[in-house]
């Protein structure tokens, strides 16, 4: 039997019809319309409309699902052009004016005190991105019209050995150089290093720490920057190295880890890291080398395993110890007097005593006099010169022959017959010279670029067959060049002077010194990088501040505690926004069917006063409102 029931609304505005019968639900609705104008919903089973949500849920899922599979794909997939760019955007802002205004920078000073001068050289950095796996993103600050923030002075601070009371006037220019671009708000937790060089080293250790404890007991007397004894100290040439190491890498993106080789660089990834570049570094006075090295090492004997010991440095570039990522075992050495000007004055120094005692020996005159020269074959040819020590002279003339000269520079190498030893019959760890990169910067550098204009990537019979012509050239024709630009605007006289002997050692130390192979291809001798130069200033800092971001991570915990709750609201975290979307989607469906089993039940349990209600409301039917 079919029970009906209806109901109208006195004025006839809203009307609503209910038919029930077992298993089937009837719904029409007429909303401020004429009677004929009303809607039905189609009659459906219970049953199919519980299918039919679940089908509805399971659809939905699926959707959400493949979406958050393709943004996962788009973010760890990214194109190398994407990358590129990326990067490009990032480096043509390092050279953009730092602002000063955004208070969520931080910033740090280095001074370098140097043999000739001190340079203080002001970093910033945004705040940590709270990933521990990453670095500090360190740039150089610059100023309103972009220029790197840097102030040199002179002379050296060792120059202060004898009043070392005056040490901390000696730097207050270049603090109060600083001072002046960072803000002031931001001193007080500005950390300020002063790291000294060759100069402070080549001091008795006494005049060292007279000098330091004024700079300690009187900057922060002036300076509210964040200074104290364990920031000023003297470095070791070993402690120079690797700051040199650790900021070129870090200028590459070598610290950065990623899934995949990068596009612009293309490398192999062991373990998920990337492979890091070494460096070649030759100055007027001393040569470096600092490459990584593997943990595991070749079977070595006790001397060699306790030198290896002394050359390598392992340290952990992480924001915390126990992530590991960042651990870096490299060799670095420093070998004094192999720089480019001192190698000159050895090779002058053993010319000169060969010839003399050659002359006692056979009663030569050779370079006693300008018309009978010593014919120096590192000299460019025609050129004349005078070797002077204490009350010796040696008249020289150049006669250009590039490989004669190398073979005199060959016994300055002072090279030893073990095969793991370099320079000096040091030892030298094993370089995979199949996969290796390196940077020659300096000396490696002004050889290749400023007169034989062949600086970037090197290629070793390209370079020797550049140098060997250049010294074969007279030295008339030469200067001839010069004056008509033809070379570098860095080079000058003494550069053309010297250039042939210059090439010929950095050919020696490269390849006899080091063993590189004469064909190796992944030399590039370069000046600036990003076209900024790469101070080991950057490293220094960068290694001095690598546990820092654990404070902004602790801060940043507490913050999250008691406010700023909104950085971490759905409105950033899409996934968690699709998330919120099914929870709500189940809780409706199952609102609906717990609604439709709540309804069966009172139906059920309310037969007999549903008829009453019909009979009552019966006789209403068909009764008009109104005159």
């Amino acid at each position: 039997m079919q029970r009906r029931s209806e109901l109208h609304s006195f004025e006839g505005g809203y009307s609503s019809t209910f038919q029930q019968c077992p298993g089937v639900i009837e719904i029409s609705f007429s909303f401020l319309c004429p009677a004929s104008w009303y809607f039905t919903v189609p009659t459906v089973s219970p049953f199919s409309r519980q299918r039919v949500a679940f089908l509805g849920l399971f659809f939905i899922s699926c959707l959400l699902l493949l979406m958050l599979i393709m943004d996962f794909r788009h973010w760890g997939a990214s194109s190398p052009r994407d990358r590129q760019y990326e990067r490009y955007l990032a480096r043509v802002g390092d050279l953009e004016a730092t602002d000063t205004e955004d208070p969520d920078l931080n910033y740090g000073l280095v001074v370098d005190c140097g043999s000739s001068g001190s340079r203080i050289f002001v970093y910033f950095w945004p705040r940590h991105n709270g990933n521990p796996h990453d670095l500090l993103d360190i740039k150089q600050m610059r100023d309103r019209n972009s220029q790197p923030v840097v102030k040199k002075i002179k002379p050296g601070i060792s120059a202060m050995a004898d009043t070392p009371e005056h040490a901390s006037d000696y730097l207050r220019p270049l603090l109060s150089f600083a001072a002046a671009h960072v803000p002031v708000r931001k001193h007080k937790e500005t950390p300020l290093y002063i790291l000294c060089t060759a100069g402070m080293r080549l001091l008795p250790e006494r005049k060292q720490l007279a000098i330091l404890a004024d700079l300690v007991k009187d900057l922060p007397l002036e300076f509210d920057f964040l200074f104290s004894q364990s920031q000023a100290e003297v470095i070791s040439g070993k402690q120079e190295g690797v700051y040199a190491w650790i900021g070129i890498n870090f200028v590459l993106g070598r610290f950065d880890h990623e899934d995949e080789a990068d596009a612009e660089a293309p490398q192999e990834l062991v373990t998920g890291r990337r492979r890091t570049v070494g460096i070649l570094d030759m100055g007027g006075a001393s040569l470096q080398i600092a490459y990584e090295v593997p943990t595991s090492t070749s079977v070595l004997s006790p001397q060699e395993e306790e030198a290896a010991k002394i050359l390598l440095a392992e340290f952990n570039l992480g924001c915390d110890v126990q992530h590991t990522e960042h651990v870096y075992r490299v060799y670095v050495t420093t070998f004094l007097g192999f720089g480019g000007n001192f190698a000159r004055q050895r090779y002058e120094d053993l010319v000169l005593n060969e010839t003399l005692n050659k002359n006692r020996l056979l009663g030569h005159k050779t370079g006693l006099s300008p018309d009978n020269p010593f014919l120096d074959p590192c000299l460019p040819v025609g050129l004349t010169d005078v070797v002077e020590r204490n009350s010796q002279v040696l008249h020289v003339r150049g006669r250009g022959d590039w490989a004669a000269c190398g073979a005199m520079l060959s016994p300055l190498l002072a090279r030893s017959n073990t095969s793991q030893a370099s320079l000096n019959g040091i030892y030298q760890s094993p370089i995979d010279f199949n996969n290796s990169e390196f940077y020659g910067f300096s000396e490696f550098f002004y050889c290749t670029e400023d007169v034989l204009r062949i600086g970037g990537r090197y290629h070793g019979p390209t370079f020797a067959k550049a140098a060997q012509d250049y010294c074969g050239m007279a030295w008339s024709v030469l200067t001839q060049r010069f004056k008509n630009g033809l070379f570098s605007s860095h080079a000058d006289e003494h550069r053309l002077k010297y250039q042939c002997f210059k090439s010929a050692w950095m050919y020696q130390v490269l390849h006899e010194g080091f063993h590189f192979p004469y064909d190796y291809p992944n030399l590039q001798t370069a000046q600036l990088v990003y076209d900024r130069e790469v101070q080991w200033t950057l490293g220094a800092i960068l290694y001095k501040t690598r546990f820092l971001p654990l404070r902004d991570l602790r801060q940043e915990g507490v913050r999250q505690a008691h406010g700023n709750w909104f950085r971490l609201s759905f409105v950033y975290n899409h996934y968690l926004f699709f998330a919120c979307i099914l929870v709500v989607l189940l809780a409706i469906i199952l609102y609906l069917l717990r609604l439709r089993r709540i309804h069966h039940r009172q139906t059920r349990a309310s037969a007999p006063l549903n008829l009453l209600w019909i009979e009552e409301v019966v006789p209403m039917i068909g009764v008009q409102v109104g005159p």
